[in-house]
């Protein structure tokens, strides 16, 4: 079977310490859900993690695409795949970007490629990339997702508040810790970019990918929160009866 193993998690550029200054502390639980996640992903024995996130086009990325956290306050250069030396492929998207940075963080040495899908893609183009995405038979992929939910939750939200909000991410979070893939697949495009939400698209290239594996899988939400008034989720989703450590003690619940 391709693909092994899935984890999702959230991509705000002040998940990243120096970027957030004298807040970092209060991103600390998520920091350590993300490498919990990215830890129990790696504990499948993957051959290739493959950083799927939302960008402005769809992409296929190696891992010498890269790209640099200046535009959010941090002059630093990351690759996808590891290593110091400077990039000379792609621009990554911010949410391919933090994907890398998440890994670097973990220590992860396992080779890497990326995928960057438009937000805006249609449904039907989320399934045919996820359908095709980890189509190798001989190749156990990892798929590390990375998506916010909405930004409307609240007043000083980057969306403000939209009472359609709290509705819609208690869906994904559902649908998150049951590894539902339909459920996911049938999320509105039109009503995620009302809600600034950027991992619709990713979501459901994810829960097209783990379609076409034929096989159930269960889901273990690990966070649910809306710190800055963007809902972010951090979740893995492992085949049915596969080995691997047990999941964190869960801290979702009724975001803040």
């Amino acid at each position: 079977m391709p693909l092994v193993a899935a984890a999702v998690c959230p991509h705000p550029p002040m998940i990243v310490p120096e970027l957030a200054g004298s807040a970092a502390g209060e991103l600390d639980d998520l920091r350590l859900a993300c490498t919990e996640a990215v830890t129990r992903l790696l504990a499948t024995g993957p051959d290739v993690v493959l950083v799927l996130g939302g960008g402005e086009r769809t992409v296929r990325h190696g891992p010498a695409d890269g790209g640099s956290l200046r535009p959010y306050g941090l002059d630093r250069v990351l690759r996808l795949g590891p290593g110091d030396e400077p990039t000379d492929g792609i621009e990554l998207p911010l949410s391919v970007l933090i994907g890398a940075w998440l890994l670097d963080r973990a220590g992860v040495v396992t080779p890497r490629r990326g995928q960057s899908v438009d937000t805006d893609a249609p449904v039907d183009e989320c399934r045919r990339i996820g359908a095709e995405l980890v189509g190798d038979p001989a190749e156990r992929v990892a798929l590390l997702v990375l998506g916010d939910g909405s930004a409307c939750r609240g007043e000083r939200s980057p969306g403000y508040a939209d009472p359609r909000a709290e509705p819609y991410d208690d869906r994904v979070a559902t649908a998150l810790r049951t590894a539902d893939g339909p459920a996911l697949l049938g999320l509105d495009p039109e009503l995620s970019a009302r809600l600034r939400v950027a991992g619709r698209a990713p979501w459901q290239v994810l829960a097209a990918a783990v379609a076409s594996s034929a096989t159930a899988w269960h889901g273990d939400l690990s966070y649910y929160a809306a710190p800055y008034g963007v809902s972010y989720f951090v979740a893995n989703w492992t085949p049915t009866g596969s080995a691997g450590p047990s999941g964190p003690d869960e801290r979702a619940g009724e975001p803040a």
